[in-house]
């Protein structure tokens, strides 16, 4: 399985990240109304095997590069976009004072699945596994912090 990857740098790997990121930047610098997400968790554990693979799956994007790779799918773009502007509609919502299962929801799975339908589309397999698992890991986060 390794004989299909080079290592190199995935600059649009990179990139993706920290588009995602960008509305945490601005929530660790500006609080929001309401602000729950700044209540201790319940699931310490479980965040901490989701910040692990969170770092490995950007590691993963980032170095690992498929041989077979050519261009990216026009599907999976469309789907990385939409995801990426899901997620962004949730933090208005959330920074709207709106903090309810949907909302909460909107922004636990986007991100995931933008890097997963990234990973798709690279053809990264060794990115998937730490998606999948920060994916679990993030959903039980929102869900049993904030909807349960």
């Amino acid at each position: 399985m390794l004989k299909k990857y080079k290592l190199g740098f995935e600059v649009w790997g990179l990139l993706l990240f920290l588009i995602v990121m960008i509305p945490n930047f601005i929530w660790f610098a500006i609080p929001a109304p309401n602000d729950i997400l700044r209540a201790e968790s319940m699931t310490e554990t479980v965040d901490t095997v989701a910040s692990i693979c969170q770092i490995l799956m950007i590691a993963a994007l980032c170095i690992f590069r498929n041989r077979e790779y050519r261009k990216m799918c026009v599907t999976h773009l469309v789907l990385i976009v939409a995801g990426c502007l899901l997620y962004f509609l949730s933090w208005i919502l959330y920074y709207g004072g709106i903090v309810n299962a949907i909302v909460i929801l909107g922004l636990t799975i986007p991100p995931c699945l933008v890097f997963l339908f990234f990973a798709i589309d690279r053809k990264n397999g060794i990115a998937l596994i730490p998606i999948l698992i920060f994916t679990i890991c993030h959903l039980i986060y929102g869900v049993v912090n904030f909807i349960i």
